[in-house]
């Protein structure tokens, strides 16, 4: 005979909740996803170095057009609040202040996989989806190419690309372009 159980799923305020009286540090490195905390990996040096490099080369390109945030929570909903590598924001003076952004302020998100491309892909890109964040990038280390993902519908990307060293990504609505031999120097 199986037993039923059941998770006890947590709020974005259980779990600020929690950081307040000590359950979790900022040493802890976890980010709530559909109810769960969810331990993130070490940021391993080459990982650190894309995300440097890609915050780099959009804080030139955006000023003034959006905000690029790094590592930090995007408020999907009750239940979830990951952290993606960089959330490229709509732009505002108060520059989200008084709350994170939510799916309507983002322009796209991008995460650097290399031990986590199957969680980013299996757990992190549905939650996006559903949420309609309009496109997702997750840069693939281990054979340095960007996959592409746009045009959410019904929790699921329609489109989706992946371009190597040679191609070149592009945000129409932002007039970025981007080549992807750069993100790896």
């Amino acid at each position: 005979m199986a037993v039923q159980t059941q998770k006890k799923l947590f709020t974005v305020e259980d779990y600020y909740k929690m950081a307040e009286v000590g359950i979790l540090e900022p040493k802890d490195r976890v980010e709530l996803i559909q109810g769960e905390i969810i331990q993130m990996s070490p940021i391993k040096s080459f990982h650190a170095s894309v995300v440097d490099t890609l915050q780099d080369i959009l804080l030139f390109f955006l000023r003034g057009k959006a905000i690029v945030r790094t590592q930090n929570p995007l408020f999907i909903d009750n239940f979830s609040e990951p952290e993606p590598d960089l959330t490229i924001a709509h732009f505002h003076t108060h520059k989200y202040r008084d709350h994170h952004p939510r799916p309507e302020n983002v322009h796209f998100l991008i995460e650097v996989a290399d031990t986590t491309l199957q969680k980013d892909r299996k757990l992190k890109l549905p939650l996006y989806a559903k949420a309609g964040i309009p496109e997702v990038w997750i840069v693939n280390l281990k054979n340095h190419s960007v996959e592409a993902y746009r045009t959410p519908i019904d929790g699921a990307y329609q489109e989706i690309k992946v371009v190597k060293s040679g191609d070149v990504l592009r945000l129409e609505d932002l007039g970025l372009e981007l080549e992807v031999e750069r993100i790896f120097e």
